[in-house]
């Protein structure tokens, strides 16, 4: 049995939720589809990730979020949006995968994993988080091998390589360290990124200086085994002792979603959505995009403080639409 909505939004991060927040306040008839948990992407970010923005700036729908320091935590953001959801009694479905959107007469048929819903409007904003920039290298299929970080308690006493110099690199690197493991950085780069947390950054270095965590740089890894690692570095190719690898390498959006939705999208290899910024409307008429999905590849260029707007944007372009 199919289900009749006005409006699906594909995906219940910070975003979607936003979306839901308009939709709700309009009494329009909507649902949230979410393959995962409840802000799934946050669900999965380090256990003592401490955001680099501060908390007003990411309140959804001028709801005040209150924090214990200026910066929040992974653990408060989650209890925000969650109380934000349960607070509205937003409209959401919890772990249903969206599998296709297809258009047929002005209609969307969305297909998930547990029905089929229609649609006269579709709102995608699924972020980034769930699909790793995989090494492509030999070894990468090992189970020491993670391309997410939780804690580091796992990882004391033991060796372990992690792979780039982002924020999520750095802290992992700098957490694991404290808990006693040996760390060793493989940073493809000439040195730590620009965008690693201001108050983060010095100790990284520091730690670098003085040898605490050995660095290469301008490196990659070329093999991983049971026990070992083999670099390639400026300075040649050799093994280290290695019992575990943290690939923090990124993560790119779920284009080939977008692509059969039948949503334009960039020949270059950042692989931008075609959407009306004005609008947020894809070139899929009734089909529009919020959120970090907005920016392909280029993962960096939306996060919630920037992109939570595109709620409202879009909802006003669907009430202009229905007048």
């Amino acid at each position: 049995m199919k289900l009749e909505k006005d409006i699906i939004i594909v995906g219940a991060g910070p975003i979607g939720i936003a979306c839901a927040l308009e939709c709700k306040k309009r009494q329009w008839d909507y649902t949230v589809l979410e393959k995962g948990a409840l802000t799934n992407s946050l669900f999965h970010y380090p256990k003592n990730m401490t955001f680099f923005s501060t908390s007003e700036k990411l309140e959804i729908a001028g709801i005040p979020f209150i924090s214990n320091n200026p910066k929040p935590n992974r653990d408060e953001a989650l209890e925000y949006y969650r109380r934000v959801v349960t607070s509205h009694e937003l409209n959401i479905n919890l772990y249903e995968t969206v599998r296709s959107i297809q258009k047929e007469n002005n209609v969307f048929e969305i297909s998930t994993s547990k029905r089929l819903f229609s649609a006269n409007h579709v709102i995608i904003c699924t972020g980034f988080y769930d699909i790793p920039n995989l090494l492509n290298i030999k070894g990468e299929q090992l189970p020491k091998v993670t391309h997410y970080y939780k804690e580091a308690h796992k990882y004391a006493l033991q060796n372990v390589v992690v792979v780039g110099a982002s924020n999520s690199s750095v802290d992992a690197a700098l957490e694991i360290w404290r808990k006693g493991g040996k760390v060793t950085m493989v940073v493809r780069g000439e040195g730590i990124g620009q965008r690693v947390k201001y108050w983060v950054r010095p100790d990284i270095l520091n730690r670098i200086e003085e040898g605490s965590i050995k660095a290469y740089f301008n490196s990659e890894i070329e093999k991983i085994e049971a026990d070992a690692v083999t670099i390639k570095t400026p300075s040649g190719i050799f093994s280290i002792p290695n019992d575990y690898v943290v690939a923090l390498t990124g993560y790119v959006p779920d284009i080939k979603l977008l692509k059969n939705s039948g949503i334009a999208v960039s020949n270059d290899e950042k692989k931008t959505p075609i959407y009306n910024p004005e609008t947020m409307e894809s070139n899929v008429k009734n089909l529009y995009l919020a959120g970090v999905i907005c920016g392909g590849k280029e993962t960096h260029k939306w996060f919630i403080e920037n992109s939570r707007i595109h709620a409202k944007i879009i909802a006003a372009s669907i009430e202009k639409r229905k007048v």
